[in-house]
């Protein structure tokens, strides 16, 4: 009798202890679900790939560390089509003199064989290639632009040190000056090595959409994006191909192509920041805010968010609610407007 009772007991206290083992697994589980995942909202890995190109965000089973090149590309009537914009990660296009924009395209997931035609340094646009950790390449520049680049240590090759050697720099013979300068991309790194610059690094990506969030889109529909500088004098479009999911651009009702491939450029993220603009000289040279953040649009895939921009750790990047907004993968484009008039009177956004 007492061995009976000794076995029931023994029973007892094993039953309590699982039950409350199961109620503490539980509450564990339950607190787990309370705690944000830190991979939430992140890219989903692709395990066919062993890295991303850190501006597009496309999967790669290459090495990833070539060093950004940013160039000064032309944008004059007299310069297009250009040579090399399809294949950049990302163009800056901003106006430069007047109401005529100059781009500055990173490159670094693809680097063609020639980029141009090449034109001169503004401030903003050596900023924003420092703040790239890239390369800077531009063609010529007023003394004093010249003398802040070299002053704030910035990565540097002046096509008028080149000029026309035939390794890094050639001239077009059936364009004029100064429209005619082409960058040999494929000699940076090398004439960079003799200048002791760093040809490779780790840059940090981007943030980029998932599948799922790409699937989840959302904001007002749009089919075409107008962008016009000045008095109707420079006026950019961009129109959505629903085969591609891409914009295609155009300038002044001329669709923009690559003369290295006479393809239509056509990009994934179409994103207008709008920022304070001012003329410093007699020449008509500007400044340009890139540090105070504002007002922007974001389109993708057919749809349009209003969002603000924010400079973070040199990049601009669109947030929303205070939250980075993450690209789709692939190119951007990034139209800069001044505040005066404003992306409201700057911008048309349509479903036509």
């Amino acid at each position: 009798m007492k061995k009976l009772l000794l076995l029931t007991l023994a029973v007892f206290v094993l039953a309590l202890a699982a039950c409350s083992s199961n109620d503490q697994a539980v509450n564990d589980n339950q607190e787990k679900d309370n705690v944000p995942d830190e991979k939430e909202n992140q890219p989903e890995e692709d395990e066919r790939y062993t890295a991303i190109f850190p501006l597009t965000g496309i999967g790669t089973n290459e090495p990833v560390d070539n060093r950004m090149v940013a160039v000064m590309v032309n944008n004059h009537a007299a310069a297009r089509p250009q040579s090399g914009l399809s294949e950049a990660d990302i163009v800056f296009e901003i106006l430069a003199e007047g109401t005529i924009t100059r781009f500055l395209a990173l490159y670094q997931s693809e680097m063609p064989e020639v980029v141009g035609p090449v034109r001169s340094a503004r401030e903003y646009y050596f900023e924003l290639a420092d703040a790239y950790e890239a390369i800077y390449v531009y063609h010529g520049a007023a003394a004093f632009v010249d003398e802040m680049i070299v002053n704030r240590g910035v990565n540097f090759l002046n096509g008028s040190t080149y000029d026309n050697d035939g390794v890094l720099f050639t001239r077009e013979t059936s364009r004029e000056a100064p429209h005619n300068s082409y960058l040999q991309l494929g000699a940076v790194y090398d004439v960079a090595s003799t200048k002791g610059y760093e040809t490779t690094t780790s840059h940090e990506p981007l943030d980029f959409l998932t599948a799922d969030e790409i699937e989840g889109l959302a904001g007002e529909k749009a089919a075409h994006v107008q962008v016009v500088y000045g008095d109707n004098t420079e006026t950019i479009e961009f129109t959505f191909d629903e085969a591609s999911g891409k914009y295609a651009r155009t300038s002044n009702g001329e669709q923009t192509v690559d003369m290295n491939t006479d393809s239509a450029i056509q990009v994934d993220n179409v994103f207008i920041v709008e920022t304070p603009h001012e003329v410093i000289d007699s020449d008509g040279r500007r400044a340009i805010d890139f540090q105070s953040g504002g007002e922007g649009y974001l389109i993708q895939k057919g749809h349009v968010q209003e969002i603000q921009w924010e400079n973070k750790d040199g990049r601009i990047i669109p947030v929303k609610d205070g939250q980075p907004i993450g690209l789709v993968p692939g190119k951007t484009w990034i139209n800069v407007v001044p505040t005066n008039p404003g992306i409201q009177q700057s911008v048309t956004i349509s479903n036509d």
